[in-house]
């Protein structure tokens, strides 16, 4: 596990060397910046602050009531994250939980996610200087707001952005807070408690409230290395407190991008090229233009779109137009994608990423002997289908832009919309919405910079809707990939495994960690072909390790078969490392893994580190005759480290099973003639409420620290669940989705 955790996150590599890359950034360099840098957080932008707030610093402000509003940096898309960051402030702030409020950063320069890059490296940085802390901040700041702007995604709010950020500016605004408190009384630090949004003078009635000292507070530099808070006295972390955005979406006024409406705005209703990199080169918009409330008809080559009053007039009129469509991908199939990648596999030099022992000569020895196990696997394209479909709201006018969204990256967003319109970032205003699902899909700026250009267009404010036909066939998808497995088996124990598969090229955070097989194998090889896909793909919900957890936590299953010992043990005598072992004896007794069951009804397991994060699950499912599965449970066993909001975090895992278990059984996009041939949920299917398991989700206790939760638990579910199905019925699903062989869910 130590090795594994070494080498999983590709995202640490990149902030190291995205830091040695971009120190020029920070003017001056090194040296310089130990005297000129400034403190990161006294850095704010002027959109933070209004009325009679008081900035702390760059993530906390109060009114003279007493109230704490939090700045978030991570966009909210129902993950809950922004009542985690806000309770890991809070918590250090010593601040009276029923005054906390969140509210979303600006997408500006100042509130980049500098603690994000800064935490995956240096971490605390507790063997640097004080005197170095300006500096290093500083040049985290520059980079992120280079490289990673204000990313939602990998399950980094709670685990780099709370951990390495929010603490730090909870507990430096308390120490601010006291120093106030002291001048005013003229007395000692060490006579000052605080308590509850409230410091107090020991021995005397003195007291002011966090509203009535801010002003002066605010005059304090910020420490860059507070003293933090004890985690055995927490009082407001690891508390199921109710999520703070949970009233407004319960009572309607939640803002999501769909609901924006900006005076004088105008409806789009949009079509894409039918085939990929096809463009539009004559339309006849005569019957459109004749219909009462539509307005105008542009082309941007890839996209039309149709100017109208309202949504259901531009759609209506849309399906009026002719369009000639020429160009394009036209003999682009699945099938031949499919083909491209198993030639390529086959004959192509690998990447090896991993190559202990001598996998080659025993592979040969037990292809001889007839002991060598061979498994290839696959998995399909898959759609986002977030429930809110794309949509955006842009005016362009007079050298300047506003845009309404939702979006995963606010501050790049603003970038992108700026370099369409050749203008200065500092003239792109975004208003970050909330967001109806993400999963990655958001994270994309397709569907910003489409809108600005026709919003230029149009010169009027415009809300850009995609239809859901619109927003399945023109996503960014989860890569499709093939893997060939090889093992062989000794008695009991795994002698060699060799891993090799096709990398699409994706260069997500934690991809090259997804492959790492992190048991205790002697003899392992990894390997990889790297295969540039056709269309357009991009971050799914866990990325690569719902393919790759796919492709080993099976194979994994098959050798156990073939060494003829039951899967969580053979899981058990292969893995040393303790918080692994733990997961998995938890795993067995929740479960009830021994206990009986029915007639072509079992149980599977896998387990899945990623994102910082354990998670082991077993699936109980049962198979009719006819290829009907019944989902009866899923136990979820997760070591993710301290758990900031339990309510939170189970709802997490929760909702990562049934993402996970819906693409196993129904998720598959395919290709034909250079189309998409998905539509619309009818043929792009979900889960449904009726056939959804029952659920226990447990959290193992640790003090170790927080890991990332809204995406490590769907990896495991996918092959928890193919290895029920053949404890059940006795045969190996090997390619997704699970429909292609005739299964349906009962």
């Amino acid at each position: 596990m130590a090795k594994e955790q070494k080498q999983r996150s590709s995202l640490a590599k990149w902030t190291r060397r995205s830091f040695l890359a971009s120190a020029g950034l920070v003017g001056g360099g090194l040296v310089l910046g130990l005297t000129l840098s400034p403190n990161r957080l006294k850095i704010f932008s002027p959109e933070a602050v209004s009325g009679d707030e008081v900035l702390l610093n760059t993530w906390v402000k109060v009114t003279p009531d007493n109230k704490i509003t939090v700045l978030i940096p991570h966009s909210e898309m129902g993950q809950g994250s922004g009542t985690g960051l806000a309770q890991m402030l809070a918590e250090e702030l010593e601040a009276d939980w029923a005054q906390v409020l969140i509210e979303q950063a600006p997408a500006t320069d100042e509130y980049a996610n500098s603690d994000l890059g800064r935490g995956y490296t240096i971490g605390e940085g507790a063997m640097i200087p004080a005197m170095m802390y300006p500096m290093i901040d500083f040049a985290f700041l520059k980079i992120a707001a280079e490289k990673i702007g204000q990313l939602t995604g990998g399950s980094t709010a709670i685990r780099a952005t709370g951990q390495y950020g929010m603490r730090r500016a909870g507990a430096a605004a308390k120490e601010m807070l006291l120093k106030a408190a002291a001048e005013k009384w003229q007395v000692s630090l060490s006579s000052l408690t605080v308590e509850k949004g409230v410091v107090r003078q020991a021995g005397t009635r003195r007291s002011a409230t966090f509203g009535e000292l801010a002003t002066k507070a605010a005059t304090f530099e910020p420490s860059l290395k507070p003293a933090l808070k004890d985690p055995q006295k927490y009082t407001i972390v690891g508390q199921p407190k109710p999520r703070l955005d949970i009233p407004e979406k319960v009572n309607g006024s939640a803002g999501f991008g769909i609901d924006v409406v900006v005076p004088n705005m105008r409806y789009a209703a949009i079509m894409m090229a039918p085939i990929r990199d096809a463009k539009a080169t004559t339309i006849d918009d005569k019957a459109a233009l004749a219909r009462s409330g539509v307005e105008k008809v542009i082309n941007i080559g890839d996209t039309v779109s149709v100017i109208a009053d309202s949504y259901w007039t531009a759609t209506v009129a849309l399906q009026d137009l002719d369009i000639t469509w020429e160009g394009g991908l036209k003999t682009l199939s699945s099938a031949g994608i499919r083909t491209t990648q198993e030639t390529d596999l086959a004959n192509k030099d690998l990447d090896l990423m991993t190559d202990d022992g001598d996998v080659t000569t025993l592979l040969k020895t037990a292809a001889s002997k007839g002991n060598l196990v061979i498994s290839d696997y696959d998995v399909p394209y898959l759609a986002h289908a977030t429930m809110e479909p794309m949509n955006c709201t842009a005016w362009v006018r007079s050298g300047i832009c506003d845009i309404w969204v939702g979006h995963q990256n606010a501050l790049f967003a603003r970038r992108s919309a700026a370099e369409v319109l050749g203008i200065a970032p500092e003239k792109v205003t975004i208003h970050n919405q909330y967001l109806g699902g993400g999963f990655g899909r958001r994270s994309r700026m397709d569907f910003v910079t489409s809108a600005v250009r026709i919003a230029k267009e149009a010169k009027v404010p415009v809300k850009i809707i995609w239809s859901r036909e619109e927003d399945i066939a023109n996503d960014s998808y989860r890569p499709a990939v093939i893997s060939k497995m090889r093992g062989v088996v000794d008695g009991k124990k795994i002698s060699a495994l060799a891993h090799h598969f096709i990398d699409p090229l994706t260069g997500m955070p934690d991809s090259e960690g997804a492959a790492l097989i992190p048991y205790d194998i002697a003899n392992k090889q990894i390997g990889r072909v790297k295969c540039p896909p056709p269309i357009r793909i991009g971050s799914w919900r866990a990325v690569d390790h719902t393919q790759m957890g796919f492709f080993v936590e099976s194979f994994i299953d098959e050798l156990a078969f073939a060494a003829k010992a039951d899967p969580l043990d053979f899981r058990l005598a292969h893995t040393s490392d303790p918080r692994r072992r733990a997961v998995l004896e938890k795993l067995k007794t929740a479960s009830k893994w021994n206990s009986p069951l029915g007639e072509r009804r079992a149980r599977g397991i896998a387990i899945v580190f990623s994102f910082g994060t354990i998670v082991g699950q077993v699936v109980e499912a049962s198979v009719s005759k006819d290829g009907g599965i019944k989902l009866h449970h899923v136990t979820s066993v997760v070591d993710c480290g301290q758990v900031i909001n339990p309510n939170a975090a189970e709802a997490q895992i929760q909702g990562s099973v049934i993402y996970g278990l819906t693409s196993a059984l129904f998720g598959e996009i395919t290709l034909e003639g250079g189309a998409i041939q998905q539509k619309n949920f009818p043929d792009y299917n979900m889960l449904k409420l009726a056939n959804a398991p029952d659920q226990t989700v447990i959290f193992m206790q640790n003090d170790h620290a927080p890991g990332g939760l809204g995406e490590p638990g769907v990896p495991p579910v996918t092959p928890a669940l193919t290895n029920a199905l053949f404890a059940a019925i006795g045969k190996r699903f090997r390619s997704l989705p699970l429909s292609k062989a005739g299964l349906y869910v009962q």
